[in-house]
């Protein structure tokens, strides 16, 4: 069923007239009838009394709630992607756990103050698994630590993070190679960035048989730290975000260990919805407004 065909349906029904029907939609009346019987042929069956008045058959009845929903569902599919309309519909977005915690909360109260109408839902999780979401289309856009080398991909440096070693007690210098082979590491599961900077960091000290135990909240994690399980490594500024809550110490780690940077991605621009384009430009104002002096990418 072509949906012009149906628009010259739904005219006949509301006006009760070919004539008016044509009037409508600026065409001839003889266009009109060609395509009601078009339709008739398609469906097999009559869907307009053509004695006087213009009246639905029984058939004719039960096709416009089909038309008002196909043809609603045209526009409504229209309307997302013109650019002079308001941003709809839904925004899916991959974050890391750290990042949801402290970096994407005033960015999303700020988008979703300026486009109400978009329904977001976030889904949190390690790097790797966030950018296999993104590479099934699972997820609209992601963010990750460090750059993702894939040409298909839309990139912006977003923030840069500062790693840092927490620990239940304050720490002047790094605990020796003995204390830290004796120790347990608290970390987020495989696949997620920071836990291969313990790694790093371990191995930088020639451990590697250090306990590193899984865990799947920020919460949870540094609930375990504050009462003395263990060690993990988090951005500076999250950890200081939640000192108030733990009793939790942090110690500053070498550069080329501490300094990780996160970044947004996406589809190329030319796939975008509104929704994704105007959060987009929600994130660059929040990068600059953060740094002004950086030059974004």
């Amino acid at each position: 069923m072509q949906l012009k065909s149906l628009r010259l349906f739904m005219a006949v029904a509301e006006t009760g007239s070919f004539v008016a029907a044509a009037e409508r939609l600026h065409t001839v009346q003889s266009n009109v009838t060609a395509h009601i019987k078009k339709l008739e042929l398609e469906l097999g069956a009559q869907l307009v009394h053509r004695t006087g008045r213009a009246r639905l058959t029984t058939a004719g009845l039960a096709l416009v709630d089909y038309a008002e929903r196909m043809l609603t569902a045209h526009d409504e599919a229209l309307s997302l992607f013109k650019g002079n309309e308001k941003a709809c519909g839904r925004l899916r977005i991959g974050a890391m756990e750290t990042t949801t915690a402290l970096r994407l909360p005033p960015i999303l109260a700020a988008y979703h103050a300026a486009h109400p109408e978009v329904d977001i839902k976030l889904k949190t999780g390690p790097t790797a698994d966030l950018i296999e979401l993104l590479m099934a289309g699972q997820v609209d856009c992601v963010f990750v630590a460090g750059r993702l080398e894939h040409r298909r991909y839309h990139l912006l440096k977003a923030f840069s993070e500062q790693l840092v070693l927490v620990g239940p007690a304050p720490m002047g210098a790094m605990p020796p190679s003995e204390e830290l082979l004796a120790s347990t590491f608290l970390a987020f599961r495989q696949g997620c960035s920071y836990r291969q900077r313990i790694e790093l960091l371990l191995a930088s000290y020639g451990v590697n048989a250090a306990r590193i135990f899984e865990f799947g909240t920020l919460d949870a994690m540094l609930g375990c730290v504050s009462a003395g399980m263990g060690y993990t490594v988090l951005p500076r500024g999250t950890v200081e975000a939640h000192q108030h809550r733990f009793n939790i110490h942090f110690l500053e780690l070498p550069k080329p260990i501490a300094e990780v940077d996160t970044y947004f991605a996406a589809a190329e621009p030319d796939t975008w919805t509104p929704a994704l384009s105007r959060f987009v430009d929600t994130l660059r104002q929040a990068v600059v407004m953060s740094e002004p002096q950086r030059a974004v990418s």
